[in-house]
């Protein structure tokens, strides 16, 4: 029998642009073009269907909607037992930590993203300022998970940051997105470096990379690691097996701190069955347990879903 997955990383994308309409994060920042294609709430449940994924954490869109997150807490409330909300809100606004707690008790929001939508700032008061301190507050009140992307030009100093953080709130998960490494840098960041002349290369086998990185996290048990599909581009395009790379991560973290999500909606080079496909060959090396873990279990402790044990289809 197939481990049944959960994905902790499906963008929606709505086919009604009067309802939901592109915002962008600053009023200094363009309206955001209106992608090519859409993921609706109804699209995603079917493919989610068709490949044995029974739940999915609905990451905000934030380069098409900004912070207005209506979408993803729309779609949550027309199918509650199988979508659960991950919002992006200005952590800069002092009004956010209240309104952020309104969501969870109200709209059934299942965790916080903290995202800096340009590499080129390299400052950390999108984390870490007072006011952005007041939502990691609330998130451990709370135990509603932080969910964190960082630029690989930023990982030397924000990953730092991020285990002082980890340590004063022992009890709240956080979730590193795309791992937090090397073989975590997105499409944009490689396009940005390359078009400034840089020549990007992967890290190798056998450590990838995480020994200067995200191997300070190894004595902070709260601290969580996601493989989506930019780890696959990452890893096809340096032609390195995923096997090998999650294998690693496990023998460093233990088997209890990764979780899979499929970035759909966002990264569109490979198809859902395809994503679903390189997700479980991503876990081959691992034991039957285990990869139950990393595909599924893990994901449904952290987000205090009902369904661990029961990951068979």
């Amino acid at each position: 029998m197939s481990a049944k997955l959960l994905d902790t990383h499906a963008h929606l994308i709505a086919d009604d642009w009067d309802t939901y309409r592109a915002r962008p994060f600053t009023a200094d920042l363009p309206v955001p073009e209106r992608p090519d294609f859409t993921v609706t709430a109804e699209a995603l449940l079917k493919l989610m269907d068709r490949h044995g994924v029974d739940h999915a954490c609905l990451v905000q869109r934030g380069h098409v909607y900004g912070y207005d997150n209506s979408y993803i807490l729309d779609s949550a409330r027309r199918f509650p037992d199988r979508f659960h909300p991950i919002v992006i809100l200005d952590t800069q606004d002092p009004a956010t930590p209240d309104a952020y707690r309104r969501m969870v008790r109200e709209d059934g929001v299942a965790g916080f993203r903290m995202a800096n939508s340009r590499p080129w700032i390299l400052d950390t008061r999108w984390m870490s300022s007072p006011t952005a301190m007041k939502i990691w507050e609330a998130c451990a009140d709370l135990g509603t998970p932080v969910t964190i992307i960082v630029f690989d030009n930023q990982l030397s100093y924000v990953l730092p940051l991020i285990k002082l953080i980890a340590k004063t709130y022992s009890d709240l998960p956080i979730v590193l997105d795309h791992g937090a490494m090397p073989y975590g840098m997105s499409q944009y960041e490689l396009a940005l470096r390359e078009q400034a002349g840089e020549v990007v290369s992967m890290p190798p086998p056998p450590d990838y990379g995480i020994a200067g990185t995200i191997a300070i996290f190894a004595d902070v048990p709260n601290v969580y690691f996601k493989i989506t599909e930019i780890n696959m581009e990452r890893l096809v395009k340096a032609n390195v097996g995923s096997a090998g790379l999650v294998r690693r991560m496990v023998d460093v973290f233990g088997p209890d701190r990764l979780v899979w999500g499929s970035d759909v909606g966002q990264s569109m080079l490979w198809d859902y069955a395809t994503k679903v496909s390189m997700a479980r060959e991503a876990a081959a090396e691992l034991s039957e347990a285990d990869k139950r873990k990393f595909l599924h279990d893990n994901a449904a402790r952290i987000y205090r879903l009902d369904t661990a044990g029961t990951a068979t289809v």
